[in-house]
């Protein structure tokens, strides 16, 4: 009975002793552009840009700018680009996985991570941009998907660190100084 009391009391101070565990990136997983599963657990000690991206946007040349990136900074295996097709915004990525895939490397050439396309805002919103998106889970900040194009950046403990708008280009100072560690 003791050890019954003293297992009780254990567990009731560990439940509201006021600290709870955050997720990372390490803690979901996604399918990739040919819909096998991704465990983000493979990405451990990289740090990790996450963009939503779409074919038939504006601001779709962002593909040569990310691979420019991922050219540079990923040659040594300590930084990966995750790219997550969404048609949330005016239909701007109507495409089926395989014909996403086939656009990407054919009129951008590239060879970053693609991902199945999900939704990344809304009722449907997929569980992984839930944490992306909202402070309550990541700790950091609200930071709700304003367009297509918008950069995550994730350290290489896989933590959310923040967030690029749409419109910043891939090369811009906040995440080259966050990749070079300024």
């Amino acid at each position: 009975m003791r050890s019954l009391i003293l297992l009780v009391i254990t567990f009731l101070s560990l439940s509201f002793n006021g600290e709870t565990t955050r997720k990372t990136l390490y803690d979901f997983k996604a399918k990739n552009i040919d819909g096998v599963e991704y465990d983000f657990s493979s990405l451990k000690g990289k740090k990790v840009l996450i963009v939503n991206v779409a074919s038939k946007c504006g601001l779709t040349p962002q593909y040569t700018e990310l691979q420019k990136l991922y050219d540079k900074y990923g040659k040594d295996g300590k930084f990966m680009i995750l790219g997550f097709p969404a048609n949330n915004f005016a239909g701007q990525e109507p495409g089926s996985n395989k014909e996403i895939k086939t656009f990407c490397t054919g009129e951008y050439n590239v060879t970053f991570q693609m991902m199945e396309k999900i939704s990344v805002k809304g009722d449907d919103i997929h569980p992984f941009y839930k944490w992306l998106t909202t402070k309550d889970e990541n700790g950091v900040e609200d930071a709700a998907v304003t367009w297509n194009f918008q950069k995550f950046m994730i350290d290489e403990n896989g933590n959310y660190v923040g967030h690029v708008s749409p419109r910043e280009k891939p090369t811009c100072d906040k995440i080259v100084n966050w990749l070079e560690g300024k």
